[in-house]
């Protein structure tokens, strides 16, 4: 009876896998919408406490987050796009200054030899490239109408996303209580007790390490463009989504903001030392304050199975693998975890040696 149970919670597991895989496509508008019902949950269980109804604590909870969306579409985007038009404008000039300047100075440094990086061959490939991209917004353009069955696809998951969401938090608890109903009687404290080391894990970082890199996008942002850096929304944005990865943000956005900044200031030492001292402070928040506040000391996912668990599910099924990854990693993390602490008691570990051996 055993192995028969063991045959059929593997066969349900390959079944659930086949469809994931054959479904992936259809399948991030619902994604999405669970993973906003699962952030939301907490602040509408919060307003259900303060007496509003389950129904009324979701309108407000999605009124405020439609408030929020539509501010950083009226606001940030905006800013964000005219920072990407200046990228496009000033790429020709970083090409030269990196092929006159930066180059010729590392090769004098190491002692290569002439031509050895070739860079004239790859930025005539790039300026054919940006040559025929010459306008940006027709290109997009061209691009979202060239199928108008994939342009109404893609405006039908946007709307999807918000309604999926709504109806999956009002009733969030109800299928919470449905699903520890259906579990076998005799395991119940057992898989509810690996559910709750689950949901530990991804809040910790789910919600904890969104917060801390919003907050980080924010503080890199707005210290890059008091420094006066053009391109300082932009990097301290693309900072903030790295620090998905423990020091990722800072590494790459300190990296690309010297950058700049060395073609924008010429190396002036102040605006150089600008640069290094916003991401210093950043650095130092993250570790004394935005951390321990927001995540606490609670178990996270390891940066590395983080970096593997993103590129192996974006490899296997896309968009929808990017969004399953940190789930299902944190799911073998506490499964991996109780295996280790079944071995450390089975006789397999604790054993007497044979002495004959």
């Amino acid at each position: 009876m055993t192995d028969m149970r063991r045959w059929i919670w593997l066969g349900a597991a390959f079944v659930i896998a086949v469809l994931l895989y054959f479904l992936h496509n259809i399948l991030s508008p619902f994604l999405v919408g669970i993973l906003l019902a699962y952030l939301a949950d907490p602040l509408v269980d919060r307003l259900e406490r303060l007496g509003l109804s389950r129904t009324w604590g979701v309108v407000v909870v999605f009124s405020l987050f439609t408030l929020i969306f539509l501010a950083l579409l009226l606001v940030l985007v905006p800013m964000l796009a005219k920072q990407l038009l200046r990228l496009y404008e000033l790429a020709p000039q970083m090409l030269d200054w990196l092929q006159h300047v930066a180059l010729p100075w590392v090769q004098s440094r190491l002692g290569l030899a002439d031509g050895f990086w070739k860079f004239d061959k790859i930025k005539a490939a790039i300026g054919e490239h940006m040559g025929q991209t010459t306008d940006l917004v027709g290109v997009l353009l061209s691009q979202a109408t060239a199928s108008s069955l994939a342009l109404i696809g893609w405006l039908a998951n946007l709307v999807l996303i918000p309604v999926v969401g709504f109806y999956l938090l009002r009733d969030w608890d109800l299928m919470m209580a449905k699903l520890r109903s259906l579990l076998p009687r005799q395991r119940e404290p057992q898989v509810v007790g690996l559910a709750g080391e689950c949901h530990e894990v991804l809040g910790a970082f789910v919600r904890g390490q969104l917060l801390v890199m919003l907050a980080l996008g924010v503080i890199y942002s707005t210290g890059l463009m008091l420094v006066g850096l053009e391109l300082g929304l932009l990097i301290g944005m693309l900072a903030g989504l790295a620090a998905i990865v423990p020091y990722m943000g800072f590494i790459i956005g300190i990296g690309a903001a010297l950058v700049a900044g060395l073609f924008q200031f010429g190396g002036e030492l102040y605006p150089m030392l600008g640069i290094v001292a916003v991401f210093m402070v950043g650095q130092a928040l993250e570790g004394m304050v935005l951390t321990p506040l927001l995540v606490g000391d609670r178990i996270g996912l390891h940066p590395v199975a983080v970096i593997f668990a993103i590129l192996a599910g974006g490899e296997l099924f896309g968009f929808t693998g990017v969004l399953l990854a940190l789930p299902v990693a944190a799911v073998i993390m506490v499964l991996l975890r109780h295996v280790h602490d079944l071995y450390k008691e089975s006789d397999m570990y604790a054993g007497a040696i044979d002495p004959d051996l």
